[in-house]
């Protein structure tokens, strides 16, 4: 009998302990992990990790990089970059895209025509488009001119000066100093 209540006795021991041990982990777990975020609650860190957040969008990252603008759209802002997605790059000529990928600086030319100043959400888009009558201008960061309209079958067009056209298929990648808008085409400049 004395026996019994012994095994029982270390079995409650134990079992008690076990549970004890359990919980300082646990408790150790979620502290690790609450201290570990560093993403701000709003998005990415900026417009260019907010971009590289969206992998239908890898060929404008590595652009951008390539000409030297990640360093400029890192810092400061707001920045809205309409981003051509990956298929829109694969539509340029090979000899285009050869090209580019030996010029950093006309890449940067290309890519500067779909940066602008200001936090252009899709909420802020439809702001500026009741207030300009279904167009909105707005001016990239090497002065060119981009004007939003909404076109026949209600998709939202960009065009440039040159006459190019894409439109917005994807909005909303925020990051802390912008956010990024996805377009279906390059808008190539008129220089």
């Amino acid at each position: 009998m004395k026996r019994s209540i012994l095994m029982v006795g270390a079995l409650v021991l134990s079992l008690t302990a076990t549970n004890v041990f359990a919980q300082v982990q646990d408790t150790t777990k979620k502290t690790t992990t609450t201290t570990t975020t560093t993403a701000p609650a709003d998005g990415a860190s900026d417009v260019v990790g907010a971009l590289a957040s969206n992998a239908d969008y890898s060929t404008a990252l590595a652009d951008v990089k390539a000409a030297g603008l990640d360093a400029t759209l890192k810092t400061g802002g707001p920045y809205t970059i309409f981003a051509p997605n990956n298929a829109a790059f694969s539509a340029l000529p090979q000899a285009k895209q050869d090209s580019l990928a030996k010029d950093p600086a006309k890449l940067a030319t290309i890519l500067k025509g779909h940066v602008v100043t200001g936090k252009y959400a899709k909420a802020d888009i439809i702001k500026a488009l009741n207030a300009g009558k279904g167009k909105a201008t707005l001016t990239t960061i090497d002065g060119q001119t981009l004007t939003l309209s909404v076109t026949a079958d209600k998709k939202l067009q960009l065009a440039n000066a040159a006459g190019n056209t894409a439109q917005v298929i994807l909005y909303d990648l925020v990051g802390a100093n912008g956010v990024v808008n996805g377009l279906n085409g390059v808008l190539a400049p008129t220089k």
